[in-house]
C-alpha cells in the first residue's frame, strides 16, 4: 500500500531552511566578532610592541644625548686647561725675560736720568722718572732704541720740575727675545 504523507512537509523544510540559515548567520556573525577581536588584538599587542621599543629607542636617545653632554663638557675642560697650559708655557718662557728686562733698564739708563716709576702691561712699560736735562731724556730714549729687549721709546710728557731737573714720562715696547740656551730650559721645564 502506498504511503501517503499527510503532513505539512513544505513547513517542516520550510522551517528547517529556516533554522539553517539563522544558524548560518549567527556562525557568521560570531565568526566576523572573533575575527575582529583577534584582528584587534593582534593590533594592540603590535602597537603596544611597537611603542616598547619606542620607548627603548627613546630611552637610548637620552642616555646618548646625556653623553654627548658629557663629552661637550669634557671638551670645554679640555680646551680650557690648554688654555690654561698655553699661559702657564707662555709664562715660563717669558719668566727670564723680566731679569733681562731690569738689567738691560740698568744699563740703558743714563747717568743724571732717575726712575721713579715703572709699569708693565703686558709687552709694555711705562717709565716715569726725573732727569737733569731734556738731553738727558734723548740719551735715554736713544739707548732704548738701541737695546736688545727694548724698542720703540715714546716720549709722552717732558716738563721742567721745581728743582731744576725735567720729569717725564715715556713708554717703551719689550722686545721678545728669549736666548736659545734658555728657551730650551724653559721648554724642558713646561715639558715636565
Amino acid at each position: 500500500m502506498p504511503r501517503i504523507n499527510l503532513l505539512p512537509w513544505r513547513d517542516a523544510e520550510r522551517k528547517r531552511k529556516r533554522q539553517e540559515f539563522v544558524l548560518s548567520v549567527g556562525a557568521a556573525i560570531a565568526t566576523a566578532a572573533l575575527v575582529t577581536l583577534i584582528g584587534r588584538w593582534q593590533m594592540t599587542a603590535a602597537i603596544d610592541h611597537q611603542n616598547g621599543r619606542n620607548q627603548i629607542l627613546n630611552d637610548e636617545i637620552a642616555q646618548l644625548d646625556k653623553q654627548i653632554q658629557e663629552i661637550l663638557g669634557l671638551e670645554k675642560q679640555k680646551e680650557r686647561l690648554l688654555a690654561r697650559m698655553e699661559i702657564i708655557e707662555t709664562l715660563q718662557r717669558s719668566r727670564p725675560e723680566i731679569v733681562h728686562i731690569f738689567d738691560e733698564v740698568v744699563r740703558v739708563l743714563p747717568e743724571g736720568v732717575y726712575l721713579t716709576y715703572l709699569k708693565q702691561s703686558g709687552t709694555r712699560f711705562e717709565m716715569r722718572g726725573v732727569a737733569q736735562s731734556s738731553t738727558r731724556v734723548s740719551a735715554f730714549m736713544r739707548n732704548i732704541d738701541a737695546s736688545e729687549w727694548l724698542a720703540d721709546p715714546a716720549l709722552q710728557v717732558v716738563q721742567r720740575s721745581g728743582g731744576g731737573g725735567s720729569d717725564f714720562v715715556l713708554f717703551a715696547n719689550q722686545r721678545s727675545r728669549v736666548p736659545p740656551e734658555e728657551a730650551a730650559a724653559a721648554a724642558t721645564v713646561a715639558a715636565q
